[in-house]
């Protein structure tokens, strides 16, 4: 599905194969092959996953950027592989918007050195500079390529793409991902976490730039045999129907999406446009990304499931390759903001830092996993040192140290409570920022919140927090006394916030994910710091200057 409503392409599995094997050939003929890294930095059109399974087909590595990315964070990616080949387009249209990739590429191409040919996509067909004997577009390339391309011959452990974790802060780390687990973990995930049928459409609402994308609009789909939806434009764009639209249009069967989605919706009051909906064709949802709290999986349930779907809540990371905590549809009793059980085979486990010893259920504590698993990253691309020191020194040489935190009950499910980090000790308290946030967002007027923690002369450390108002309620001094008591009354008076700040918008990376770092400058007084990985780095100064306004 295209930007524009009326603009979509179908591709069967044998059109897809010829037009794979056409892009593969033109690989091969620029001296691409078994081993060579590639970098794409494409929107979502359907060039994207031909690229991507051109290379699979020849053995090279894809290294998808992110198409909202700037032109230092894609140079910092093709260096960090040493690319020989960049694939991108003229532009990509948006939400009514436009990035300039080719032109965003040239200005990365100036920090880097490895790239010998840029192929670029016909995306708008507006003019942009073409540099002789290093650009060539993808139609001319493609027209007279061959529809037949052997297969490469492949080892299960082969190194199958790169894809780099958005991270805030430091060098962003390449996380490394190997054929046959990886594939045969999608494949288990689709069956029986996703409940895949024959007669499906899948829609994974993720970007491909993120592992979502990979893992479950690209390859998982297509190693079942499924149909998958891909989807160019944004979730309010001409309207804020267009994802129902699509869903009414389309006979989607299976909505995968992102709580940062869902409450999206929350906030713009749509319930109205799903009425106008046929949306009977549901029959599951899924949820995935971060932690969700229980009144957005309500929202989510009731009203576009309409109280008949089940929702599979889901916990993985880039790291992981697939799904490792899930509920299994029609066999787990689902539990709003939990996602119960590891998936069959995965052994999950708790650690307490402060005593460090492992943990029996019921408890709280660090999330660890202590035996390998088949879609494990293998390393971080050219750093195995930092593999090691990332993930395997925590605890000891052979147990993964997640860095989120979770908490199980007495039969063994689980529920994720956010990062280590995203932790405040509040006068000798240990509090999740997740807990207080659900609290805030289980208040009436309330679209989404954000939790962090700032400095407290006795207490060591209060909970501050954002707040987005819905739609038709007006900011007082009296509501914000009113949540911080809600918050009290919700989740014990040590939970309640110092302060209560209404907000336009929060800090997002691209992926979808709160920056709590520059609230934390915010309520802390400081400098913004480095805002250059926000989806919309103005909103910064925005959420500062009305933070300061309350907090006189």
């Amino acid at each position: 599905m295209g930007d524009e409503p009326d603009h979509q392409q179908t591709y069967t599995y044998n059109e897809l194969l010829a037009e794979v094997s056409k892009f593969a050939n033109v690989l091969k003929d620029l001296g691409i092959g078994k081993g060579d890294t590639v970098s794409i930095y494409l929107p979502m059109i359907p060039e994207l996953p031909i690229a991507m399974l051109a290379c699979a087909r020849i053995g090279a590595i894809h290294a998808v950027v992110f198409s909202a990315f700037q032109p230092g964070q894609l140079a910092e990616r093709i260096n960090d592989i040493e690319a020989r080949l960049l694939i991108t387009a003229d532009q990509s249209p948006r939400g009514g918007q436009i990035t300039p990739l080719k032109e965003n590429s040239d200005q990365a191409l100036e920090d880097t050195s490895t790239i010998e040919n840029v192929i670029v996509v016909r995306r708008t067909g507006e003019d942009v500079p073409m540099e002789d004997g290093r650009d060539q577009y993808w139609d001319d390339l493609v027209n007279d390529a061959s529809d037949e391309c052997e297969a490469e011959q492949m080892d299960a452990e082969d190194e199958f793409f790169v894809l780099y974790s958005s991270g805030s802060t430091g060098a962003p780390k390449g996380i490394l991902h190997t054929i046959g687990g990886y594939l045969t973990q999608l494949y288990a995930t689709m069956m029986w976490g996703l409940d895949h049928k024959d007669e499906d459409i899948f829609w994974c609402t993720a970007d491909i730039g993120w592992v979502t994308g990979h893992s479950y609009l690209v390859y998982g789909p297509l190693v079942v045999g499924g149909t998958t939806v891909q989807f160019e434009g944004t979730p309010t764009y001409p309207d804020n129907d267009r994802w129902f639209q699509v869903i009414e249009e389309q006979g989607v069967t299976t909505l995968y999406t992102a709580p940062t989605a869902i409450r999206a919706f929350q906030q713009a009051g749509a319930d109205e446009a799903i009425r106008d909906r046929d949306l009977s064709s549901l029959r599951l949802l899924g949820t995935v990304g971060e932690p969700i709290n229980p009144n957005a999986w309500l929202w989510f349930y009731e009203n576009v499931g309409q109280k008949r779907c089940p929702i599979v809540d889901q916990w993985w990371q880039t790291e992981t390759g697939a799904v490792m905590s899930t509920p299994l549809p029609g066999i787990t009793d689902m539990v709003p903001g939990s996602t119960t059980y590891p998936f069959p085979g995965i052994e999950m486990g708790l650690y307490d830092e402060e005593n460090q010893e492992m943990l029996e259920c019921p408890a709280s504590g660090a999330l660890i996993i202590p035996k390998p698993w088949p879609s494990q990253l293998r390393s971080l691309y050219g750093n195995p040192d930092r593999y090691k020191d990332e993930y395997f020194s925590e605890i000891d040489d052979e147990t993964y140290y997640v860095e989120d935190g979770a908490k199980c009950d007495e039969t063994g499910s689980y529920t994720i409570t956010g990062r280590i980090d995203d932790v405040l000790n509040v006068s000798g308290h240990r509090l999740s920022t997740v807990e207080i946030e659900n609290a805030l967002q289980g208040a009436e007027g309330v679209a989404e919140a954000a939790v962090i923690g700032r400095s407290h002369d006795t207490k060591g450390q209060e909970p501050v927090g954002f707040v987005i108002l819905a739609q038709g309620i007006e900011y007082s001094e009296d509501f914000m006394s009113d949540l911080r008591d809600h918050v009290g009354n919700e989740a014990g008076d040590i939970a309640k916030p110092g302060l209560v700040i209404a907000v336009d918008d929060l800090p997002k990376t691209n992926s979808g994910k709160i920056m709590r770092r520059v609230l934390e400058n915010i309520a802390e007084g400081e400098e913004l710091g480095d805002t250059s990985t926000l989806s919309n780095p103005d909103v910064a100064e925005t959420i500062q200057q009305q933070a300061q306004e309350q907090m006189q």
